[in-house]
């Protein structure tokens, strides 16, 4: 399963359809390390359920190549996912939400996510306006803004 759910991120991650003015960028004060573990902190503070953090610069080593630290959180709350799934059972291909955490090449550490209204943009039973997306948008901010030390 923790197989499965790291090649999951991994293809997300990866996909085309990601553009950046449909990233969120929060600023970090601390490292890729220590901004994950303060993620992971203030979503199992708020309540969600954490799926998996999957080290990418771990895999790269792994396969013995280099790459800057960079860590992505799955994590996630049936109380804002199921409305949406239920709206439209394609959001569950943008389900668990993520956030990346990686370090730039000056060495300055962000976090990054997909607005979740830009998310689900193109599934025709998501209302932009639905309080769900309201509220995914709100908890992605305020987690973040808590693990950026802001």
């Amino acid at each position: 399963m923790k197989r499965f759910l790291t090649v999951a991120a991994l293809t997300i991650l990866a996909s085309p359809a990601l553009a950046d003015d449909d990233l969120m960028k929060v600023q970090a004060s601390g490292d890729v390390a220590s901004t994950m573990d303060a993620l992971e902190a203030a979503v199992e503070g708020a309540g969600a359920t954490i799926f998996a953090r999957v080290d990418h610069a771990a895999g790269a080593e792994g396969a013995g190549m280099e790459l800057a630290p960079s860590q992505v959180l799955i994590f996630g709350n049936p109380k804002l996912g199921t409305p949406a799934m239920q709206a439209d059972p394609l959001a569950g291909l943008y389900l668990p939400m993520k956030v990346l955490v990686y370090e730039d090449a000056d060495g300055q550490a962000w976090l990054v996510y997909e607005d979740p209204e830009e998310m689900f943009d193109e599934l025709d039973g998501i209302d932009d306006d639905a309080e769900y997306i309201q509220q995914m948008t709100g908890a992605l901010g305020k987690l973040t803004k808590k693990a950026a030390g802001g």
